[in-house]
């Protein structure tokens, strides 16, 4: 028996049309798909960001952009600045990657005021950041998940998508949100942070089981083959149910 419905599934999705061969045609369809299944949200090229926020004002799905996506190499003023943009186009949600080279080295110093900076540029706006969580130790996981509770986030984000060679062994490899990660993230970050898995969750049960281990919410760009699946489960469903009821009645 499903333990879920059609609007719940969508209702945890940002459908995530980051890839930088997407033409702006294909974009508005995007966004027009992710109103029609009323989806959380849309993620969005930056110079697509102001005309999305105008399209999708009203439906109820958010719209979001990233900032210093999706390495976090950018200066710290410089991805402030384009949250400030952002904002100012009418954007609901700012994404902004971390470098998580300085993650892994523990620059905490330095990742504070980062994220202190990004903080105070979003006020008043869901501020969500990305930091990579595949090529660090559970240690610095913990540490960094506590480092965002003090300056202030409203998601954490486990993966930006992107494939790079890992520093330890050059393989070119994108980890996303596995369940020991994503429960570790849980139990580490306060209550009123959320929790969001990306990287990986391509189909319906790869969500189940993110949202089971602790994720609110999800990032993906297979929201159509998701919510498909979960469109039918529910239907085999209610049929299953039916035939029942029609045999309790013979």
């Amino acid at each position: 028996m499903t333990n879920f419905s059609f609007d719940e599934i969508a209702r945890s999705i940002d459908h995530v049309l980051l890839h930088p061969a997407l033409t702006d045609e294909e974009l508005i369809k995007g966004c027009a798909f992710a109103v029609e299944c009323n989806c959380a949200s849309v993620w969005v090229k930056p110079g697509f960001a102001g005309f999305a926020a105008k399209l999708m004002r009203g439906t109820g799905v958010a719209v979001g952009t990233v900032v210093g996506f999706p390495f976090g190499f950018t200066a710290s003023a410089l991805r402030c600045r384009e949250a400030e943009l952002a904002l100012d186009a009418g954007v609901d949600e700012i994404v902004a990657s971390i470098d998580s080279g300085k993650v892994r080295a523990g620059e905490w110093a330095t990742l504070r005021a980062d994220l202190q900076a990004l903080r105070d540029s979003v006020a008043g706006a869901v501020l969500k950041v990305i930091f990579d969580i595949g090529h660090l130790t559970d240690r610095r996981i913990e540490e960094f998940c506590s480092l965002c509770n003090e300056t202030g986030a409203d998601f954490l984000v486990t993966s930006s998508g992107a494939f790079f060679p890992r520093p330890d062994s050059g393989e070119c490899e994108c980890h996303g949100a596995t369940v020991e990660h994503l429960a570790l993230m849980r139990r580490t970050a306060l209550p009123a942070i959320g929790i969001e898995a990306s990287g990986g969750i391509r189909i319906l049960d790869d969500l189940l089981t993110a949202r089971r281990a602790g994720a609110s919410r999800i990032a993906t760009v297979s929201t159509r083959t998701i919510l498909e699946e979960a469109a039918r489960r529910l239907t085999v469903e209610l049929e299953k149910r039916a035939e029942m009821e029609e045999n309790l009645d013979a």
